[in-house]
């Protein structure tokens, strides 16, 4: 599973971050990405609508977001 760490970074840029990574998987792969940014969660929750990507888990704990993608299969 990839991982990326964009705790400490506002809005938009864990997105982003999240965004690149699953630019340069395959379909199927996971992502884990921790954010301290609060509008991540809606941020998060649209992308994986609007993109197809899909939100496999979400939790926070001690004000740190967790999510899990998977990319969608093209």
């Amino acid at each position: 599973m990839h991982e990326v760490d964009a705790r400490g970074m506002s809005c938009p840029l864990p997105l982003l971050k999240a965004k690149k990574a699953l630019n340069g998987m395959g379909p199927g792969e996971r992502v884990r990405v921790l954010s301290t940014d609060a509008g991540s969660v809606r941020d998060f929750r649209v992308f994986c609508e609007q993109s197809g990507n899909e939100l496999l888990e979400f939790s926070c704990e001690d004000d740190i977001y967790t999510y899990v993608l998977r990319k969608r299969g093209d």
